[in-house]
């Protein structure tokens, strides 16, 4: 039996230094069991106490605040003597901006301890994460070294590096690994010295930099440099101090925040900012502010910073001031009071705040911004404030106004402008947008290309539609990349992520009216059926993913130990990054839904391209997305053809997964192209010719009503539609008879009538379609019972067909009509495996059905078929919590439930030793 373990080895420790990195220094030295017998700071600024300082004074430790340690080049003595009395066995100096003598570095028994965000011997100086970024070095980290009385030079005991992102700045570098990984390397540093394990490894000389502190004046940007040098000094000086040139006529003082060279698909039309010095003008457009290097290439820089210090989008950088203020509701006006009384702790000074209180101006420094997003959080039910935001309205008033339109649900970036096309239609009047969606903002095609949308009750034209290019795929995959890599949508928790699905749910609930008046316009579906199924069941499907949203997770898993050693495997479930989804022209909000929902659910953000015919509720949902407080980028739309739009969101080398539902041929096309481009992931939803068996010992009656709904439902527009009937020998001829009874009352008209049961077929080349699938049904020599033409009205409408006597030879046997067209074959009373046979003897798999009261046969004969969901006495039920997909060329992958999370997610597993 193994004996007990030896308890850690802990010293006494005193901890110089200051911020909220000194703090969880400090904190997690304690928790590893050390002594802390003093902790060092800073003196209070404008009455308040450095973080660290706070901190050791909650837990009764000695604090001292010395404004100086040494005078005329000498230890003050009484600094020394105070030091001393405490015994400290180790100094740990985790950010330290004041100059510490040598006689209290080489007081401990185990020396000092300082911690430096570069990877020595490069970048030694005051600005180590500046200069990392404006020499675009790769690679970044931390080291920490042993204190001698050189500048940065002492001993290694401990490095650890990362890899600099191409847009990083000196906050995102530092709050990615500096920050988190320099509090457990300084934890680490402090454990090998007490188990005496700790190196000294003397710095190379070989690659040593060192660089000055950057201040505001010297952090003017130069010219004459590449793109990529000038994005490096603008991110390098990001936030602090700032990189600034001239511009403008006359000139004005400006620096430049949020820089980015990912301006893939960014076109630099907008309007000219002239730079003095600079290769070329400078161009604001909606994505921002458009700069060019020497060599021709451009970046783009987000946030301008204005000579009276107020933070812009540079987007706006010319329509000069904000709208009109918001007039707040009564609840508004106590969560604004309640933000004032914030604002009022963290800056005392002030004696009271009121609207032009500026909260920088007033003592604020960057921990204060922390502090008050994270107070804004609790105050306001989770709400998700970036640093930047703050930044953005540094007077109370302003502030107050940002924080209302987060909570209503407004842009950001204030409010988007919309091209309504109106019209009044079923009491109401419809607010249609009609351009494309891309990048948060509803736009001309490239080209201003536009198409017709149809009406298909009437043929009346109801809008015209832009009508998407390639070069707008382009734009809209790169507004969806900056999004998902850059974004607030991958910064927020999977909570909040999924309160945005449910604002979302609820703002389509809202309009739920609305929506099924626009399907029922653009796509001939009967309104009473569009409210339930194709716009319910979308509601209902963001509510359900919106709950998975906090419950993706991955699991750990035992593995063989590599001893002496131990292990840890575990697996994380990770969004793929931007998806494209085609969708069909059936169910086009409902189609939409299914996708999109699991998509966003997961993570991701997406380009959508509806189908061409049917783009109008597609385009009212990017517009609720706005409202719902989805962040710009998330979700784009691009009405436009398949094969130019669908072709090129599949060969696209940013997009990382297609989701695809409509035709067979299609869709082998997507899956080649899906491969052949990045190997990007893919499902697909494809056609169906779904059998539906009909034994004798049915209840008979339910087996006609559902029978009529497993063909004619939703006009035979239905992936799943019952494709051919089999009925049973001794029931055929009294199925049939019924059937004819039910379709001779079913009453064919406009889908926005209350009463009707049966629509327009969604447009005209379908109906031209159906029409030549009937006669072909009718030389192959099936009997036409009913139906079979195009009835003389205005329209696209379809009479309800029935055929018989159909035999397994036949077209229409093996090919789906996507119409309302029933397919009756008989099969031999009892003969259960040969009418299975006939089932199952087709290349589709998506659905099938069985009626039979006996339990035994309906269980064999849902085991023999061969599709991905079988229905026992009923059809057509799904559930937005049932996986739905096909089988063979029906498809693969699934829609709804949890497996539909799968299709959006990538697996990683991670592996500790220790």
């Amino acid at each position: 039996m193994a004996g007990p373990s030896n308890p850690p080895a802990t010293m006494k420790i005193a901890v110089i230094g200051q911020s909220l990195f000194g703090q969880e220094v400090y904190c997690h030295l304690r928790k590893e069991g050390h002594e802390v017998v003093g902790v060092f700071t800073v003196p209070d600024k404008d009455g308040k106490a450095d973080p660290l300082g706070l901190e050791a004074e909650k837990d009764g430790v000695p604090v001292f605040k010395f404004s100086r340690w040494r005078a005329k080049g000498q230890a003050l003595p009484e600094v020394v003597a105070k030091y001393q009395a405490l015994g400290a066995e180790l100094n740990v100096l985790p950010f330290c901006s004041q100059f510490i003598p040598m006689e209290i570095i080489n007081a401990p028994r185990h020396g000092s301890i300082i911690y430096h965000p570069s990877l020595l011997p490069r970048h030694r100086g005051a600005s180590a994460i500046n200069w990392t970024l404006i020499h675009g070095d790769k690679k970044g980290g931390f080291s920490i070294f042993w204190a001698d009385d050189g500048l940065d030079t002492g001993d290694l005991l401990l490095q650890k590096e990362c890899e600099v992102l191409p847009d990083d700045t000196v906050s995102t570098l530092y709050n990615r690994f500096l920050f988190p990984e320099g509090i457990k390397g300084m934890v680490q540093a402090v454990r090998l010295i007490a188990e005496g394990k700790a190196p000294r490894l003397p710095q190379p000389e070989e690659g040593a930099t060192y660089e000055g502190i950057q201040k505001k004046e010297t952090a003017k940007i130069d010219w004459d440099q590449p793109a990529e040098a000038i994005h490096n000094w603008i991110r390098g000086n990001d936030k602090v101090p700032g990189a600034w040139t001239e511009a403008c006529e006359p000139l004005q003082k400006l620096t430049f925040f949020n820089s980015t060279l990912n301006t893939s698909g960014l076109v630099p039309e907008g309007d000219a900012l002239p730079i003095p010095g600079a290769h070329r003008p400078g161009v604001v457009t909606k994505a921002g502010l458009i700069l060019f290097g020497n060599d021709d290439k451009m970046l783009l820089v987000k946030n301008i910073q204005l000579e009276d210090g107020k933070m812009i989008l540079a987007s706006n950088f010319f329509k000069g001031a904000a709208s009109s203020a918001l007039e707040l509701t009564e609840a508004e006006l106590v969560t604004a009071e309640a933000v004032r009384s914030a604002w009022q702790r963290i800056l005392p000074n002030v004696l009271e705040v009121e609207d032009s209180t500026d909260f920088f101006k007033s003592g604020a420094a960057s921990v204060d911004v922390v502090r008050l997003v994270e107070e804004v959080k609790e105050l306001c039910d989770g709400l998700e404030l970036e640093n930047e935001d703050v930044y953005m309205a540094t007077t109370f008033g302003d502030f107050i106004q940002l924080l209302v339109r987060k909570l209503r649900g407004d842009d950001e970036e204030g409010e988007c402008s919309i091209d309504y096309v109106e019209m009044a239609v079923n009491k109401r009047t419809l607010h249609m947008p009609h351009q494309l969606f891309i990048g948060g903002a509803f736009v001309d095609a490239d080209g201003a290309k536009t198409y017709e949308t149809i009406n298909p009750t009437d043929g009346s034209v109801i809008c015209r539609v832009s009508l998407a290019q390639v070069t707008d795929v382009d734009k809209a995959v790169a507004a969806a990349k900056d999004a998902f890599e850059n974004g607030r949508w991958g910064k927020i928790s999977a909570r909040d992520r999924g309160r945005l699905l449910y604002r979302l749910a609820d703002l389509m609930e809202q309009h739920q009216e609305e929506l099924a008046t626009i399907e029922a316009l653009d796509a001939g579906a009967v309104y009473t059926l569009a409210l339930k199924t194709h716009v319910g069941m979308s509601i209902q499907t963001f509510r359900y993913f919106a709950g998975w949203c906090d419950k993706i997770q991955g699991s750990t898993i035992p593995i063989n130990q590599a001893r002496p050693n131990r292990n840890l495997t575990l697996t994380r479930k990770e969004p793929v990054g931007v998806c494209g989804i085609i969708i069909p022209w059936n169910y086009p909000l409902m189609m939409l839904s299914w996708k999109t929902a699991a998509c966003l659910a997961a993570g991701n953000t997406v380009v959508i391209k509806p189908a061409q015919v049917t783009p109008l509720t597609a385009l009212k949902f990017a517009e609720l997305t706005l409202k719902a407080g989805i962040p710009k980028g998330v979700v784009n739309v691009l009405p436009g053809s398949g094969s130019l739009i669908g072709q090129r969101l599949s060969d696209h080398p940013d997009v990382r997964k297609i989701g695809f539902t409509g035709s067979t041929e299609v869709g082998k096309h997507i899956m080649k192209s899906c491969a052949i481009s990045n190997v990007k992931k893919v499902s697909l939803e494809l056609g169906g010719k779904s059998p539906l068996i009909i034994f004798a010992d049915c209840d008979l009656n339910k087996a006609v009503q559902m029978g009529m709904s497993s063909v004619f439902f939703n006009k035979g527009e239905n992936c799943i539609a019952a494709g051919r009937l089999f009925v049973e020998d001794s029931i055929h001829d009294e199925f049939v008879r019924r059937v004819v009874q039910e379709v001779r009352k079913m009453k064919v008209g406009n889908p926005l009538d209350r009463d009707t049961d049966h629509g327009p077929q969604n447009h005209h080349a379908h109906l031209m379609k159906l029409m030549e699938y009937c006669q072909c049904g009718v030389k192959e020599g099936a009997t036409l019972v009913c139906g079979g033409n195009q009835i003389p009205r205005p329209g696209f409408f379809f009479e309800p067909t029935v055929f018989t006597d159909v035999e397994d030879h036949m077209f229409i046997a093996k090919e789906e009509s996507f119409g309302p067209v029933m397919i009756i074959s008989r099969f031999a009373d009892g003969d259960v495996d040969a009418v299975l046979s006939r089932a199952n003897a087709t290349e589709f798999g998506l659905a099938s059905g069985v009626f039979t009261r006996d339990i035994n046969k309906a269980l064999y004969v849902s085991d023999k078929l061969q599709a991905g969901t079988v229905f026992v006495n009923t059809y057509n039920k799904t559930d937005v919590a049932a996986p739905f997909g096909g089988f063979k060329q029906s498809g693969f992958g699934k829609d709804l439930g949890e497996a539909a999370l799968n299709e959006y997610l990538r697996v990683k597993t991670v592996t500790f030793e220790y």
